[in-house]
């Protein structure tokens, strides 16, 4: 690939490689890795919530190999101290002088294993890091590696002796999400991947280097998004906060975010815009965990996925072309999606306050997911586009 001028065509190929390798060492489902990805190439960090042995930091670790990045882990514990994540002063007594030795954080990809178990002084060490992609150490700022990733990872179970990641941190992450179990033939291929190889651990050859990682994530800045996509987004935000199940809904930040992936999402399709599907794919991991429960959401056994996928129901899909300026008075379909768009832009409500769809949650819990899933990409209005709406065969999405 051409890092000089690279197009969304050649960022859909090297994808594709990047992909493969990182199949070629470990068994991950196609829409978690694709999360992912949308993440590292939106220059955002990863969440990964699992239980053990779900291979969260082989993940984390053919990322980086398959991209030619540096990768470091930093094992969370209650005795890790800020400047084990940092680094820190040194005094060199051969030049009689203090040195900055960098600590483990100055890498492009950065894991932070079980981070939940460090106490929050430490977790605060990643804050500065991970928004500003800079640490401050005895008054002095040092600058750090581009790309830059956090894959943080910590465990649902074993919660003694853990500290609970505030809402403030969590925001922080683009995507959050789970590997989950592999099925059969899964499991199957991870027996015979460990069958051809003589380590422990497995590792992947680079198929591309830093720079176009770079390249890719500048492009992602060129992409197209329609004004009706982005209200979209904002609407599916304050369809949340308006959820009688959340205390809290999606940020402004967040809104930021989920608009950042989506546009990293188009350029790993090979588009330079976006589409609908790109907004709902990655609705949930890049919404769900900004959300903070009420008492009542948790004791009903309510989750901020379902709050998300709420809200993916209760808010109409715009019709968008990439290649459309305005609706045609006499195109029936364009003037029914221009409708559903005026809708999504003046969403209705109840006395309360809340929509229909979302004042209603007795059967969120047995709807399938709107995300990752041919159910929910169906349910996009029947104006969009062919160009808009690439055939299966023909996306890397699943």
């Amino acid at each position: 690939m051409d890092e000089s001028n690279v197009t969304p065509a050649d960022a859909e190929a090297t994808v594709r490689d990047v992909v493969g390798r990182i199949e070629e060492a470990a068994v991950v489902d196609h829409g978690v890795l694709y999360a992912v990805l949308s993440a590292v190439f939106a220059r955002g960090h990863v969440l990964l919530e699992d239980v053990p042995g779900t291979g969260k930091s082989v993940i984390a670790r053919t990322i980086a190999e398959s991209m030619g990045l540096e990768f470091t882990r930093i094992q969370f514990t209650p005795d890790l101290l800020p400047s084990d994540v940092s680094g820190s002063t040194v005094y060199d007594e051969h030049s009689g002088e203090f040195e900055f030795s960098e600590g483990p954080v100055f890498a492009n990809v950065v894991l932070a294993d079980e981070i939940n178990r460090a106490p929050p002084k430490t977790q605060a060490a990643l804050l500065e890091a991970m928004e500003e992609r800079q640490v401050s150490v005895d008054g002095t700022t040092y600058d750090l590696p581009e790309p830059f990733v956090v894959i943080a990872t910590q465990n649902p179970i074993e919660q003694e002796g853990t500290f609970r990641l505030p809402e403030a941190q969590r925001d922080r992450f683009s995507v959050k999400t789970s590997l989950g179990y592999p099925d059969v033939e899964g499991e199957m291929g991870l027996l015979e991947r460990r069958a051809n190889r003589r380590t422990l651990s497995p590792s992947v050859e680079p198929v591309i280097d830093p720079d176009a990682v770079l390249a890719i994530q500048n492009l992602t800045e060129d992409v197209t998004v329609d004004e009706k996509l982005r209200r979209y987004i904002i609407d599916l935000a304050r369809a949340t906060r308006r959820d009688g199940h959340a205390e809290i809904g999606v940020s402004p930040r967040g809104v930021q975010r989920v608009f950042e992936a989506a546009r990293a999402a188009a350029v790993i399709d090979g588009r330079s815009y976006v589409t609908p599907d790109d907004v709902k794919r990655l609705a949930e991991p890049t919404m769900a965990h900004r959300i903070v429960l009420t008492t009542e959401a948790s004791v009903e056994g309510v989750a901020g996925g379902d709050i998300v996928r709420r809200a993916l129901r209760s808010v109409d899909v715009p019709a968008v072309s990439p290649d459309a300026s305005e609706p045609d008075a006499d195109d029936g379909d364009d003037l029914e999606s221009t409708a559903e768009s005026d809708a999504a832009a003046d969403p209705r409500s109840t006395a309360d306050g809340a929509s229909p769809a979302a004042s209603s949650s007795d059967d969120s819990s047995d709807e399938p997911d709107a995300s990752w899933t041919e159910s929910g990409q169906n349910r996009d209005s029947d104006g969009a586009t062919d160009e808009a709406t690439r055939a299966d065969d023909d996306s890397p999405w699943p």
